[in-house]
């Protein structure tokens, strides 16, 4: 099945899980690496709204920029808006397989994406998103290092677009009593559970 390719100024649903459901982080520096690799590959591309990595999965909410943000390449066609993407997944994959000293596809098959077409949806799969660790009995979300949760409460500087996820929610308190309280609607987001 054909991916629909991304489109400037649309929020997408980025995930993937590990090949047989195998691990994609595998220690601590894995996760570090791989957060390195966002801030390279798509903060010149996307908002980065939401993320989690968990063991052998990983989710990303972002808004592929404006065309006045993007980069010149992107703008004049020399590159595709999925090649950002390709790069970062085909440079983490190089990385964990050389050092854990094995071969093969990291990833089950292509990229997931899926399209945020409202508000309502973004809202449930933004807690949805910030909750996962606790969803798979890892850590308590609010305590998790490999999400977007702690940053998004916070008042330190980060490259995650903060201003417009609380907003979502009206303040950082309201945002806090809707994952804390699991104030989710799984109906709607029900096509996006990969576990």
């Amino acid at each position: 099945m054909k991916s629909t390719p991304f489109e400037i100024g649309n929020f997408y649903h980025v995930y993937n899980r590990g090949n047989n459901k195998d691990q994609i982080f595998i220690e601590e520096d894995n996760y570090l690496y791989f957060l390195r690799l966002m801030k390279k590959y798509l903060l010149p591309i996307a908002d980065i709204y939401s993320f989690c990595l968990i063991q052998n999965h990983f989710h990303l909410i972002i808004k592929i920029k404006d065309e006045e943000q993007l980069p010149d390449r992107i703008i004049a066609g020399n590159t595709k808006l999925h090649q950002p993407f390709s790069n970062m997944f085909n440079a983490y994959t190089k990385a964990i397989n050389k050092k854990y000293k094995r071969r093969g596809s990291l990833f089950q098959e292509h990229l997931k994406r899926k399209l945020i077409k409202n508000e309502e949806y973004l809202q449930n799969l933004i807690v949805y998103v910030n909750t996962n660790p606790s969803k798979h009995n890892i850590e308590n979300f609010s305590v998790y290092d490999f999400s977007s949760y702690k940053a998004l409460i916070s008042r330190k500087p980060t490259l995650l677009n903060r201003s417009d996820v609380i907003e979502l929610f009206n303040d950082v308190d309201n945002f806090k009593y809707a994952c804390h309280h699991k104030k989710i609607n799984l109906e709607l987001i029900r096509e996006l559970l990969l576990e």
